[in-house]
Order: C-alpha cells, then sequence, then structure tokens
C-alpha cells in the first residue's frame, strides 16, 4: 500500500489504509526530528510554495521546516505584498509561481474549495493547509499521530472522542471527523447550539449540548477556539458566559476519576475555551500536536514530491 494521489486537499475519501501509510511515514520521520542534525537530502532539489492568504504561526512555520528537514528550497508567499493586491487572481499567481519550477504548492485561503481548485489547475502537487471552514487536513493527520502516541495504539478502535467549541466554523473540526471516523473513532461534538452545523449527525458523530458530560465519556477532548473572524455577527452572548458554560476548567477535570488527555489546534485563547491552570495538566498534548506537526508535514512533502 503506497499514497498515489497528486495532492492532500482533505481528508473525506482518503480510506484507511491511506490515513494509516501517512501516520506510519510520520512516524519514521519524528526520529529525524530528534537527532542533532535535523537535515536529510530525501527532497533536494525539490521546490516548495508556501501560499499563505490568512495569517498562520504554527502551520507555515512548521511546513517551511518541513521542507527545510527534507532538504527543499521553501519559498514563502505573502499575500499583502503581491499581485493578488492589484487584482491578479488565485488562479494566475498560482500558475505565475509554478511556471519559476515549483514542485509543490502549500496553500491556505479564506475560501472554502481553494485548495482543490488549484489541484485541478496545477501539475504541482497541492497541499491544503486550510480553506475557509471546509478542511485542514494536515491538522486533522497530526491531531491523530498525537492520538496514536498518547493512547499508545495503532488504529482508534474503540477510543472515544469529543470535539468542543465552534464546531460550525471550524476546518480543523471537519479534518478530525473524517480522519477520527475513518480510524474507528467514536466522536462526539458539543458546543452552543448556534455553533453546532446542522445535520452534522450525518457525519457519524454524536451532538451533545454539555461539555461536562462529554468530557467525563471521553479518552481525549479536542477544544476548538471561537473563530470570531469568520462570524457575521455574535452567535452566543458574552465571553464570560461561552467560557462557564463551555470551556474547560481545572476545576471540572479535578472532579473526575478518569481524564481525558486534551488537545487544542491553536492558537488558544486562555481564559475562554480553556482555564489557564490547565496548562498544567498532566495530560496536556497542545506541544506534543506542535511536533507531530512537522513530522507530518514532512512526510506528506515526502509522499507527494518525492514519490
Amino acid at each position: 500500500m503506497g499514497f498515489g494521489r497528486k495532492d492532500l486537499v482533505g481528508l473525506e475519501g482518503l480510506s484507511k489504509d491511506e490515513i494509516l501509510y501517512i501516520l506510519e511515514s510520520a512516524d519514521s520521520m519524528k526520529e529525524i526530528l530528534e537527532r542533532d542534525i535535523k537535515k536529510v537530502p530525501t527532497l533536494r532539489g525539490k521546490v516548495v510554495a508556501n501560499l499563505f492568504f490568512e495569517p498562520s504561526t504554527r502551520t507555515r512555520t512548521s511546513f517551511e521546516l518541513a521542507g527545510k528537514y527534507l532538504s527543499a528550497d521553501v519559498i514563502n508567499f505573502s499575500s499583502s505584498s503581491s499581485s493578488t493586491t492589484k487584482g491578479e487572481t488565485l488562479k494566475d499567481t498560482a500558475l505565475n509561481i509554478e511556471a519559476m519550477g515549483v514542485d509543490g504548492v502549500v496553500v491556505r485561503h479564506r475560501a472554502s474549495g481553494a485548495a482543490h481548485y488549484l489541484a485541478k489547475n496545477l501539475k504541482a502537487s497541492v497541499i491544503n493547509a486550510g480553506d475557509g471552514t471546509h478542511e485542514h487536513p494536515t491538522q486533522g493527520l497530526l491531531d491523530l499521530l498525537t492520538l496514536r502516541e498518547a493512547l499508545k495504539t495503532k488504529d482508534l478502535n474503540g477510543v472515544h472522542v469529543a470535539i468542543a467549541g465552534d464546531i460550525t466554523h471550524s476546518r480543523v473540526a471537519r479534518s478530525d471527523i473524517w480522519g477520527l471516523r475513518a480510524l474507528g473513532a467514536e466522536v462526539t461534538v458539543a458546543g452552543p447550539p448556534t455553533m453546532i452545523p446542522p445535520f452534522i449527525e450525518r457525519l457519524g458523530v454524536r451532538v451533545v449540548p454539555s461539555i461536562d458530560r462529554v468530557v467525563k465519556e471521553a479518552d481525549a477532548v479536542i477544544m476548538l477556539r471561537i473563530q470570531l473572524e469568520r462570524q457575521a455577527s455574535p452567535l452566543f452572548p458574552s465571553l464570560r458566559e461561552y467560557s462557564r458554560l463551555f470551556g474547560l476548567s481545572a476545576g471540572l477535570i479535578e472532579s473526575m476519576e478518569e481524564t481525558p488527555f486534551l488537545m487544542h489546534p491553536g492558537p488558544v485563547n486562555w481564559g475562554v475555551e480553556l482555564s489557564p491552570a490547565m496548562q498544567g495538566y498532566p495530560k496536556n498534548c497542545i506541544l506534543q500536536q506542535v511536533t507531530s506537526g512537522v513530522a507530518v508535514r514532512m512526510a506528506v512533502l515526502y509522499l507527494l514530491l518525492g514519490r
């Protein structure tokens, strides 16, 4: 079993074997990150362009490091200083960059479907680094990798994972759901009714109205940031009320006999979705997710560009 696709635009439609193949490749990449010299010649001579039309710290830096650790040449594109400010289309921008000899394009864009659109129009491999509220596949993969390590299991059959927060506007939630369901996990989502998409149960998840209930049942909890920048109008009365009803507090965790692993795609709004006291929580996996992210992106670049 290999990974014969040209692009990675989402986890929807990937088979269990394909996802496991990427995760097993990422396992081997983690060994490189533990070396004193984090450099292998795998992608020497390859060129990767990071096209980010939205702000990013973790994802763009992670992709840049992943490419450099594999000896690829990496260029970072800034939309604020590009020809897109003069009216150039996304397609023309990408085609011009591809014409300079680029082998892979990592794209983040505010429009859902942007990565699919570029994948159809470019010969270069396209990797979706987040498109609107659609998907963020490498975040989903790094979450799966982190969970497998935390729970010490190859797949996630029988594992119960809760995703809490702004589900409607979260591309991370969608990729997590597709990936978790493919590996056999049970998924429950929780959040204010105004932040739960209609018919989300069709994705094979359960919806509950209370974070207290879901945290007590789950093996792991993925907390999500409120996507204020994607909301046309406020969907909850106040941050204080949201934190009280849907935030994860140390008091809630301390009242439980079996505590879940804690994850968050970042950036974290401490005091909103997570109590500041949770920074010292023993099962906090947030920084492990960051490390997993570099390994996953190294694996994806290798599988797409090194084939």
